[in-house]
C-alpha cells in the first residue's frame, strides 16, 4: 500500500494554474496527488514521474461520469475534486491533448461560479452586517464595553465576527479572482499551467490552522464558562469567601436571613460564579436580611438591610480603572454617576463612594481585583468601607500567593 503524505492545503483554491503547476512539482518529488481535503492535501508516495495536471470547474460540485469518461478518452485521468474544483492527470510523455484549446469556452466554465460566489458574498455580507450591528449594540449601546469583555458572555460572538469579517473578505478576493481569470480566458489568455506557485501558495498556505485555532478557541470559551458559571445558597458562616457580609456591616444579634428559594437555592442570600478570559475569577452576589422589632424610619416596614456585590480578578490590571467607571455606570442612576465622590485610602489603589439615605454604592480597587458593593441600611459609610478594604485586601494577596 502507498505511503499517504499530507501537506497542508493552500487557501486560495481559485489560482487554478498555481495549484496545477504546484501539483506537477511534487510529482517530480515522488509525491502524487490523491486527495484534497478542508486542510490538508493528500499525496501517494511513488517513483518521480512528471506527470500534467489540469483543474476543471463545473457547474455543480460534482462531475458527471460522461464527462470523466471523455477526459479519459483523451488521456486525462480523473483524480480528486473539492468544490466546484476536478482534477485530471497525464503523464507529460504521454502528449494528451489540452482539456480545452479556446480560453473563451473555458471561460464559460466559469460564468455559473462565477454567480455563486458573488450570491454567497451578498448574503454572507448582510449576514455580518446584521451580526456587526447587534454586536455593537451589546457592546456600546449602554456604554459599558469593559464590563461587558470582562464578564465575557460576548467574547465568543466578537471572535466569530472577526472569523466571518475574514470569510467576507476571502469571499471578496475568490469572486475579484475567479471573474478577473474568466476575463482574461474571453480576451484569449490561456491559464499558465506552470506559474510560480512558491510564494503566493506557501504564503496561504498557514491560514487554514490559525483560523482553526480561532474557531476553536471561540468554541472552548462558552463551554469555560459553563464549567465555571454556578450559584449557590450563601453560608450562614464566613466561608472565606471574598465578599463583605451582611452580619458584619449590621452587627446586629436580631438580624435574620429574608429567605427566598428556588431549586433549592435562597436567591436572597446567594453568590454566583463565573469566568472569561479577561477576568478568571468573578462573584455576584445578594444577601438580604430582616430585623424583627425595628422599622424603617420612613415607617414604610420593618427595617430589611441588604447588600449586593459584584468582585472580578482581571487578567490585566489596565481594565481596573475603565471597569469601574463602567460598574458605577451600569449600577447607578444617570442622576448618580456625577454624585461618586473619589476618596483616598491608606490600602486600595482606588476608592469611589455614593452615598444616598439609606442606600450606599462602593468601587474599590487593588492591584487586578475591582470590587463594586450596593447597601441598603443604616450602618456607617465607614464602616463599609473598611469591611471592603478587608475583604479586597485578603483577596488581592490570596490571588498573589
Amino acid at each position: 500500500m502507498s505511503k499517504i503524505v499530507r501537506k497542508i492545503r493552500p487557501s486560495e483554491y481559485w489560482r487554478i494554474g498555481e495549484h496545477e503547476s504546484y501539483f506537477s512539482d511534487m510529482s517530480l518529488k515522488g509525491l502524487h496527488l490523491h486527495k484534497i481535503g478542508t486542510y490538508f492535501i493528500h499525496f501517494k508516495k511513488g517513483e518521480p514521474k512528471r506527470i500534467e495536471y489540469r483543474m476543471e470547474v463545473t457547474k455543480k460540485k460534482s462531475i458527471t461520469y460522461e464527462q470523466i469518461d471523455l477526459y479519459e478518452e483523451n488521456g486525462w485521468e480523473y483524480v480528486t475534486s473539492y468544490q466546484y474544483f476536478h482534477v485530471f492527470s497525464s503523464l507529460e510523455e504521454s502528449n494528451a491533448p489540452e482539456i480545452h484549446t479556446d480560453p473563451a469556452e473555458q471561460a464559460y466554465t466559469l460564468q455559473r461560479l462565477s454567480k455563486i460566489l458573488l450570491v454567497n458574498l451578498i448574503a454572507m455580507s448582510l449576514a455580518v452586517a446584521l451580526m456587526i450591528g447587534l454586536l455593537s449594540a451589546t457592546w456600546f449601546l449602554d456604554g459599558t464595553p469593559v464590563l461587558r469583555l470582562v464578564e465575557g458572555y460576548i467574547i465568543q460572538q466578537s471572535i466569530m465576527s472577526i472569523l466571518f469579517l475574514y470569510y467576507v473578505y476571502y469571499s471578496i478576493q475568490a469572486t475579484r479572482a475567479i471573474r478577473s481569470l474568466k476575463r482574461d480566458l474571453n480576451e484569449g489568455k490561456a491559464i499558465n499551467h506552470h506559474a510560480p506557485w512558491q510564494s503566493s501558495l506557501h504564503k496561504n498556505a498557514i491560514f487554514p490552522f490559525f483560523y482553526a485555532g480561532i474557531a476553536l478557541v471561540s468554541a472552548i470559551l462558552p463551554v469555560m464558562q459553563l464549567i465555571k458559571m454556578d450559584t449557590y445558597t450563601l453560608p450562614q458562616e464566613d466561608g472565606g469567601l471574598p465578599i463583605v457580609r451582611l452580619a458584619d456591616i449590621e452587627q446586629n444579634p436580631l438580624l435574620q436571613r429574608d429567605e427566598y428559594y428556588i431549586d433549592e437555592v435562597d436567591w436572597a442570600n446567594r453568590y454566583s460564579t463565573n469566568w472569561s478570559i479577561f477576568a478568571p475569577v468573578q462573584y455576584e452576589t445578594d444577601e438580604g436580611g430582616i430585623v424583627e422589632g425595628r422599622m424603617w424610619l420612613d415607617e414604610s416596614g420593618t427595617y430589611s438591610p441588604s447588600i449586593s456585590s459584584e468582585i472580578y480578578e482581571l487578567t490585566f490590571q489596565a481594565f481596573a480603572a475603565p471597569l469601574v467607571k463602567d460598574l458605577i455606570k451600569w449600577n447607578s442612576y444617570k442622576e448618580e454617576i456625577d454624585s461618586y465622590v473619589e476618596i483616598d485610602h491608606a490600602t486600595l489603589d482606588e476608592l469611589r463612594v455614593h452615598e444616598e439615605e439609606e442606600q450606599k454604592q462602593i468601587v474599590a480597587v487593588k492591584g487586578k481585583v475591582v470590587m463594586y458593593v450596593r447597601y441598603y441600611g443604616y450602618a456607617d459609610v465607614d464602616h463599609l468601607i473598611e469591611n471592603v478594604a478587608q475583604k479586597i485586601e485578603v483577596f488581592a494577596e490570596k490571588e498573589n500567593t
